[in-house]
């Protein structure tokens, strides 16, 4: 047996050792047993993975998660002048009394702890859908955080959009624990014609595991703003498996300021054809922070669209990561593919780590990609400064100019203005 996978599979049973798969019906433990065969064939990355490599996954993996000191703060949580539908967890279990009823116009939700231990539900039919979009997502690349999240997962929220949600479904995590490790695991179906936005924020734990699978059907349109933040010593990996129908709409942004490691994993197919796929975030890192944006996207159908849309502002010795791929299957002829990747560092002592690919076998194609890394623009800084703004204003104003592409990505203007000013209220903290 190769060393380094059987390593790997050695540290997979270290982390096995003390966990017990969640009590379920047949038709969902079986969903967790092939996720933990995955896992167990595949065992946990190591830095000498491939897509691994920029990113040390040891605080991932181990058996119990590093302590993460909770952040205190009076600033207004964000998207709170939303009118929202609120689910709120706290260390990864639901807080019910803190979250709205699940009962909304265009939708059905339920919560994953509630329907898993019941074989007569309206979501069974739906939840042929667990595990089923990470397991198509584990090849060409493995990804047995994504296959460990599915095999443990003890809650999570359920959701079939069957019209126009009549406002953004809102998940809310809170970390309470300097030690709590959560698993939580989404299950979205988008249905024919039917629109859903869903918004994310809030630290969630000391160490969070999150997967989140979104099936859109034909027509269907799926909006996912996210923001990872305020407790600077928490660790995540997340993931976001997606599935498009004819002429349906996947857009997601992430907002990611602080954090001492965060992973986002996002597995895009685009199989029919006429659909539309956009990735975007923005990230802002001071001092002993490590952000990986790591992104698959697949066109297995004609005449589709992809973007991805990545700036990071790094100083003070952080460190981030872009890894993003375009593959054009055979039959994807029409492609529109477009990747860009971009770093501000802030100082000599920050680095930006970029791996862009495409990897295409439809010669009807248009798709690019770039990458680059660099400092502020001493020329526009002095114009700026020439026309009476000081210093630490003309810089934030380039630092928002340059974040500007990704956030312009958001659907929403009411969304975008306010991830916008905690931005500014983030670089203004921090002159």
């Amino acid at each position: 047996m190769n060393v380094v996978l059987q390593k790997k599979q050695s540290a997979a049973e270290a982390r096995l050792g003390a966990m017990a798969l969640p009590q379920s019906a047949a038709w969902m433990m079986s969903a967790r047993e092939d996720a933990l065969a995955r896992l167990r064939a595949m065992g946990l990355p190591s830095g000498r993975d491939e897509y691994w490599k920029y990113t040390r996954p040891d605080s991932l993996t181990k058996a119990e998660p590093d302590p993460a000191a909770i952040f205190h703060s009076d600033e207004p949580r964000l998207f709170g002048q939303i009118d929202r539908l609120k689910i709120v967890f706290v260390d990864g279990a639901f807080d019910a009394e803190a979250s709205d009823d699940l009962e909304m116009a265009g939708i059905e939700i339920h919560r994953l702890a509630d329907i898993s231990a019941t074989d007569i539900h309206w979501s069974r039919d739906l939840f042929e859908l667990y595990g089923t979009l990470e397991a198509r997502g584990q090849s060409p690349v493995e990804r047995p955080l994504a296959a460990l999240n599915t095999a443990y997962a003890t809650d999570g929220i359920v959701i079939r959009a069957t019209g126009k949600a009549a406002k953004p479904v809102s998940l809310i995590y809170l970390h309470n624990s300097e030690t709590s490790d959560a698993i939580l695991h989404h299950v979205i179906r988008v249905e024919s014609g039917a629109e859903l936005t869903v918004l994310e924020n809030g630290p969630a734990a000391a160490r969070f595991n999150k997967v989140m699978e979104v099936d859109i059907a034909d027509g269907g349109a799926f909006n996912h703003v996210r923001a990872q933040g305020r407790d600077h010593e928490r660790r995540a990996v997340t993931h976001t498996f997606a599935r498009l129908g004819e002429e349906s709409v996947f857009k997601s942004f992430t907002l990611t300021a602080n954090g001492v490691m965060t992973r986002n994993e996002a597995v895009i197919e685009l199989t029919g054809d006429n659909a539309v796929a956009h990735v975007a975030g923005a990230a802002v890192g001071d001092g002993d922070f490590h952000h990986d944006d790591t992104v698959f996207i697949t066109h297995d159908a004609a005449g589709c669209e992809s973007r991805q849309v990545f700036k990071k502002v790094l100083r003070n010795g952080a460190t981030g990561v872009f890894q993003g791929k375009i593959l054009v299957k055979p039959d994807a002829q029409k492609t529109d593919g477009y990747q860009i990747s971009q770093s501000l560092l802030l100082d000599e002592d920050s680095q930006f780590l970029a791996k862009p690919e495409l990897e295409i076998y439809a010669d009807d194609v248009a798709c690019s990609h770039g990458s680059t890394s660099g400092a502020i623009d001493e020329t526009a800084l002095f114009y700026l400064r020439s026309r009476g703004i000081p210093t630490a204003d003309a810089q934030d104003l380039l630092v928002l100019a340059f974040l500007a592409e990704a956030i312009e990505e958001i659907e929403s203007e009411e969304i975008a203005a306010d991830i916008l000013s905690r931005l500014q209220g983030w670089l203004a903290r921090r002159r």
